[in-house]
Formats: C-alpha cells, sequence, structure tokens
C-alpha cells in the first residue's frame, strides 16, 4: 500500500483531531472521507484552481476551518490573539 503524507500545522491537526474525536473516528478517517469527497467532485472546473489556490495560501495563512493561531496586533494597537479552537469544528457555534 502506497501512502500520501499530510503535513499539518498544529492548529490544523488540532482541528482534525476535535471532529474526529466528536464524531468517534480517527483523524485519518476525517482525511480520508475529505479526499473521498474531493475526488467525487473531480468533474467540477472550480476544482482545480482552488486546489491551486488552497496549497499556495497555505504558506501565509491557516484555513478557515483550522484553530487560530497566536498572532500579534501590536501594529493595530490591540493586544495579542491567544490561540483559539476553529468556530468551524465541533462545539457550540462562536460569535465574533
Amino acid at each position: 500500500m502506497s501512502a500520501i503524507k499530510i503535513h499539518l500545522e498544529a492548529a490544523e491537526s488540532d482541528a482534525v483531531e476535535r471532529l474526529a474525536t466528536l464524531l468517534g473516528v480517527k483523524p485519518e478517517a476525517v482525511a480520508y472521507t475529505a479526499l473521498n469527497r474531493l475526488m467525487l467532485g473531480n468533474r467540477d472546473p472550480r476544482l482545480g484552481p482552488e486546489i491551486r489556490e488552497t496549497w499556495e495560501g497555505k504558506r501565509n495563512n491557516l484555513p478557515l476551518w483550522a484553530d487560530s493561531a497566536w498572532s500579534v496586533h501590536a501594529y493595530e494597537g490591540k493586544a495579542d490573539a491567544e490561540p483559539e479552537p476553529s468556530k468551524y469544528v465541533g462545539g457550540e457555534s462562536r460569535k465574533e
């Protein structure tokens, strides 16, 4: 069996693990199901550009479903932002 490794930031991995726990499955099952949904939608002409944009964007940004990363807001005159769980994964929805 061949393997494809997915390298995730801690904020991404934590969100995947939390969803897996919520659903009572392994994180690998979440990743496989996401890949399955993507592969089944391969005829959508928007897929290629979305994959390229997502992959390129990963260099500078976390996806919306990831937990927030620690960030500095000194340039905005605000306090540093503490990491927090994703509002898209599990638990109650959060208002901003």
